[in-house]
C-alpha cells in the first residue's frame, strides 16, 4: 500500500524531505511544523507554519514567513498531528498569505 503524499505528513513521510514552492514573490520555500506552549491550561500548546526563503541559489536561509496560529490543542502531539493533516494545496494557501502579510507589513 503507497503513502499519500497529499498532506504535509504524507509528504514528510514519503519523501523524507520537506515540500518545496516558489512563491508567489519569486522566492523558493520550504516549510517546517512548529509548536509552543501558550499558557493556557485547556488548551497548553498551538501549532503554526514558518516557511524557510531560500537564496536563490538554494546555498542557505535568507528569511521566513509564518502562519498565525492553524490549530490549538491540549498536547504538542496533537497540534503537529493536525499540522501533518493539512492538505499541500492548503499549505500553499497559507504561504501565499503569509507572503501578503510580509509585505504589507513591510510597505505598511
Amino acid at each position: 500500500m503507497s503513502q499519500d503524499d497529499t498532506t504535509l505528513g504524507g509528504y514528510f513521510s514519503v519523501h523524507d524531505r520537506p515540500p518545496a514552492w516558489e512563491g508567489s514573490d519569486g522566492h523558493p520555500y520550504t516549510v517546517s511544523l512548529e509548536t509552543e506552549k501558550t499558557g493556557d491550561l485547556s488548551e497548553p500548546w498551538e501549532g503554526y507554519l514558518v516557511f524557510p526563503r531560500w537564496a536563490q541559489n538554494g546555498v542557505g536561509v535568507v528569511g521566513h514567513v509564518e502562519t498565525p496560529t492553524i490549530v490549538r490543542d491540549r498536547s504538542e502531539e496533537s497540534a503537529l498531528e493536525a499540522l501533518r493533516g493539512l492538505d499541500l494545496h492548503d499549505v500553499k494557501e497559507l504561504l501565499e498569505a503569509a507572503i501578503r502579510e510580509s509585505e504589507e507589513a513591510r510597505d505598511g
